[in-house]
């Protein structure tokens, strides 16, 4: 084991002091949204959008019928945001248009909304520890000047190498915000384009409800009784 490298880290922290500790922490912190978030929408979108593309498939060839509603009632799909705009959708006793499109985009939000939790932590880390890391680099300046004002026989040398070790916090911080900034911006994208393919999926299903509406009495009930049984 080279035992050099140990003492440079502890150099390293020792130089940073407690604000490095605390963006080393923000950083594990940062990382684990991203590990969390990368998993969370990988299932969730994927499942949705093989779902999306069987309902879909399954409105052009035979309409609403018992398949939409057995699909959505999958173990591992039943829980997907595409389920649940499905099944409260067609499950609603709303025919008019307006309405339903109103059902729709309440639906649409709360899913978006669920989806972008903890992105704000990832927005707060990229816009915050930048400064953080800037606060441990004037104090280190600061103690830097203050050590040259109690050394005798020192000159620029001792106040560069002081400023030198400060400005790790600066590049801890940079460190930790730009991960995070280009991860937000990443999981905020995936949410926004997943958002549009539940809109245009709404939409179809809007379109397939209220044509059903307009059928005639015995072909809609004879329908309701097959899903039902």
């Amino acid at each position: 084991m080279d035992f050099s490298q140990i003492g440079s880290v502890q150099e390293l922290f020792k130089a940073g002091g407690a604000v490095l500790i605390l963006l080393l922490c923000l950083s594990v912190y940062s990382l684990s949204l991203m590990i969390e978030r990368f998993l969370k929408y990988r299932r969730t979108i994927n499942k949705s959008r093989k779902l999306m593309a069987f309902l879909r498939k399954t409105l052009a060839t035979e309409g609403l019928g018992p398949k939409i509603f057995d699909a959505c009632r999958v173990k591992g799909y039943s829980t997907t945001p595409a389920a649940r705009l499905t099944l409260n959708l067609l499950k609603s006793n709303k025919n008019n248009l307006a309405e339903l499109n109103d059902l729709a985009d309440t639906i649409i939000d709360w899913e978006a909304a669920q989806l972008s939790r903890k992105l704000s932590a990832l927005a707060t880390l990229a816009s915050t520890t930048p400064f953080i890391g800037l606060f441990g680099t004037v104090l280190g300046v600061m103690r830097a000047f203050a050590d040259l004002s109690l050394a005798s026989g020192t000159g620029a040398s001792a106040v560069a190498k002081g400023i030198s070790e400060a400005l790790i916090n600066t590049a801890a911080g940079l460190f930790v915000a730009v991960p995070a900034l280009v991860a937000y911006n990443y999981f905020l994208s995936k949410v926004n384009f997943f958002t549009k393919d539940l809109e245009y999926l709404a939409q179809e299903l809007i379109s397939a409800k209220t044509e059903e509406a307009k059928k005639p009495a015995k072909d809609v009930k004879k329908q309701i009784y097959e899903v039902i049984k």
